[in-house]
């Protein structure tokens, strides 16, 4: 690389300039103080970690996301966090060890080998929340409307979230029996949603008539509210336990609706992001002026086992870089005050009270006067002036 390709930087990976920096910021400060009233921890986890810890639980994806090194003191392989839920597990079921629930709450930046979508950051700043040790569909209530309220603080606009359960399929799948071949074909082509495949696979992999028939349901059970009266008379016959996970998705809806009237809910009751890990209900919000989830969360029982102890637990995470650029919030830095060069004991002493005060106060530091343009880069529009004995902010 030569001298003048030095500032080149790996794609998908940016340096935060201070004007989006200042915005980031403001928004993860208000978003942790949200969190602190609802009454979740902040911890802060590691950056790097052993291998077989850091995936715990997680999905393929995740561990192909996942930067890999050698330890050069144990020689164990370690990775670069490229999530921070498993973490925020273990620290629930190994380091705190509390008997009831447990609210944890996040913001730190992680690393993917690439983007996950177009135009995505390999260095997102995830900011999220997680609730531990508490199996009822409240759980699931305050998570959803937690993510609502973090989008809504973030002014993202035009929200819907739309909820899933991966349980129903889980049940489903159990009962049919099918091969590990024939579950990944079946998989693939739910993802895709691509329908023609999923028939053909169903038709030619169950032989039972009413599970091959929920099956094709449940794939197309998308939509807006009206899709839970469609799926009420689907599930009607089906097997107890699909009822019984349908009734958790209708009631986390009431609970959801309850607190906040005006949510816009959709519905897709075969989403399998994170099948791999997660256990029951799943959500994600969105936004026209996104292609991909602005946040997204669900239920993930029993990852804290490999820790010593299974704990129910859900939670959500979000890009904070994804919010910033998002946001419909005017978050400008406030103007300065520029104080000139002098060690004069009232001017010093006029400083630290305005900086006490909250006041931004920037030292001119050279000897000759700043010039218009200098003056704006330091964001100023006042300066400080002697009158008499005495130092007066004077507007620019």
């Amino acid at each position: 690389m030569t001298t003048a390709k030095r500032w080149l930087l790996p794609d998908g990976v940016e340096e935060i300039l201070p004007a989006e920096a200042y915005r980031l910021e403001s928004l993860r400060r208000e978003l942790l103080d949200l969190y602190e009233s609802w009454g979740y921890e902040l911890v802060i986890t590691p950056l790097i970690e052993f291998l077989d810890s850091l995936l715990v639980g997680s999905s393929h994806d995740l561990d192909l996301h996942t930067f890999k090194i050698t330890d050069q003191l144990s020689g164990r392989m370690m990775g670069i966090r490229a999530d921070i839920t498993p973490q925020a597990a273990r620290i629930d079921a190994h380091c705190l060890n509390r008997e009831g629930p447990v609210r944890l709450c996040y913001a730190d930046s992680v690393l993917h080998t690439k983007p996950r979508g177009i135009m995505t950051s390999r260095v997102p700043i995830r900011i999220g929340a997680e609730l531990y040790g508490h199996q009822g569909v409240e759980c699931d209530v305050e998570l959803v409307c937690l993510m609502h309220e973090t989008l809504r603080r973030a002014q993202v606009p035009d929200l819907y979230i739309v909820l899933g359960h991966v349980g129903i399929f889980r049940t489903l799948l159990d009962a049919v029996q099918l091969s590990a071949d024939a579950e990944q074909t079946l998989f693939a082509a739910l993802q895709r949603k691509a329908y023609d495949e999923i028939d053909t696979v169903l038709e030619a992999q169950i032989t039972d008539g009413s599970l091959r028939i929920l099956l094709k349901e449940l794939s197309r059970l998308s939509g807006d509210e009206s899709t839970l009266d469609k799926a009420r008379e689907v599930f009607a016959t089906a097997p107890a336990a699909v009822q019984k996970e349908f009734q958790d998705l209708v009631s986390v809806v009431d609970g959801v609706k309850q607190r906040i009237p005006d949510i816009k809910l959709c519905f897709d009751l075969c989403e399998l992001r994170g099948y791999e890990y997660h256990t029951g209900i799943v959500f994600a919000a969105y936004t026209p002026n996104y292609g991909r989830a602005v946040a997204k969360g669900g239920r993930y029982d029993h990852i804290g086992e490999v820790f010593g102890r299974a704990r129910p637990a859900s939670g959500f995470d979000s890009d904070l870089k994804t919010l910033a650029k998002l946001t419909a919030a005017n978050a400008t830095r406030a103007a300065g005050i520029l104080a000139p060069n002098s060690s004069d004991p009232s001017l010093l002493k006029t400083i630290q009270q305005l900086r006490e005060d909250g006041a931004v106060v920037i030292n001119w530091l050279a000897e000759n006067d700043a010039t218009t343009q200098q003056i704006a880069d330091l964001n100023c529009d006042r300066r400080l002036v002697k009158e008499g004995d005495s130092w007066k902010v004077e507007s620019v």
